[in-house]
């Protein structure tokens, strides 16, 4: 089981990962990212979810034309765990540059 992220390792994990935040009205990060189009932003969602699956971690997503922003939190732990933090960083890995 994924365990819970708190305190200053929250904040140390949270300062190596580019442009992640804490959600103010939940125990939740998130981000935006931003597409040259609709199509860039379906494939990225894309190689997301097959990311998703292999980690049996599934994220909450939203996606408008060229942007898709995409919030982590762990139902079960009902926090920010280390499993979200794992998705994150694969997540930036095949973000657009200059989201990462």
């Amino acid at each position: 089981m994924a365990e819970k992220m708190v305190g200053a390792r929250r904040q140390a994990a949270l300062r190596e990962l580019h442009g992640w935040a804490e959600v103010e009205d939940r125990d939740a990060i998130r981000k935006t990212y931003h597409f040259a189009d609709f199509n860039q932003a379906w494939g990225f969602l894309s190689r997301v979810a097959l990311m998703a699956e292999k980690l049996d971690h599934h994220p909450e997503w939203y996606n408008a034309g060229n942007r898709v922003e995409i919030i982590l939190s762990t139902a079960e732990i009902e926090g920010v765990t280390t499993l979200d933090i794992e998705l994150a960083r694969h997540i930036d890995q095949i973000a657009p540059d200059h989201d990462r």
